[in-house]
């Protein structure tokens, strides 16, 4: 039996990149949530609570739509608003703790599967792994940024920016 060639790196990692989008945009879909929503939630959890100035600046949306969409959230019980401790005239966005175990459900099964992929590693594979995701994240994010200030250079007057990219 003949061994396989080896597959093009830029095929292998375009699958994955790929892989990873559906997930969250099969994520996105399972909580009742657009991409975008999904991606904001992401972000508010992460952070641990967020203002809307700042969630509009991860998101690329204006305030406008970074408030319709909190509203969005906050409708659906998956965000609530705070007044800022340290400043009472601003809020703060922050998830709520009943909708997190409904999102945990939903990712449950990725993250039984990449655990399963993981121990396939050793634990200096896994170090190198985990340096390589602390270094893409910001790349990507970065990317993101050159992406849209080419598209807003590049969009027609009057036509309307699209959604955030999904969060994998």
């Amino acid at each position: 039996m003949a061994i396989p060639a080896p597959a093009d790196p830029h095929v292998i990692f375009r699958q994955y990149l790929d892989a990873v989008g559906l997930h969250a945009l099969a994520g996105a879909e399972a909580a009742g949530l657009q991409a975008g929503e999904w991606y904001a939630l992401s972000e508010i959890t992460l952070a641990g609570g967020m203002t809307s100035g700042e969630l509009a600046t991860r998101t690329g949306l204006t305030t406008g739509a970074t408030t319709r969409l909190i509203d969005r959230l906050e409708r659906a019980g998956y965000v609530h608003r705070t007044a800022d401790p340290a400043d009472r005239r601003r809020v703060v966005v922050q998830a709520s703790a009943d909708s997190l175990p409904d999102i945990d459900d939903v990712v449950g099964p990725a993250r039984r599967r990449i655990a399963e992929v993981l121990d396939r590693y050793t634990p200096e594979q896994r170090e190198l792994l985990f340096d390589y995701f602390a270094h893409a994240a910001p790349a990507y994010r970065a990317a993101t940024d050159e992406i849209r200030a080419a598209a807003t250079r590049r969009r027609k007057p009057g036509r309307k920016p699209s959604a955030p990219p999904a969060a994998p």
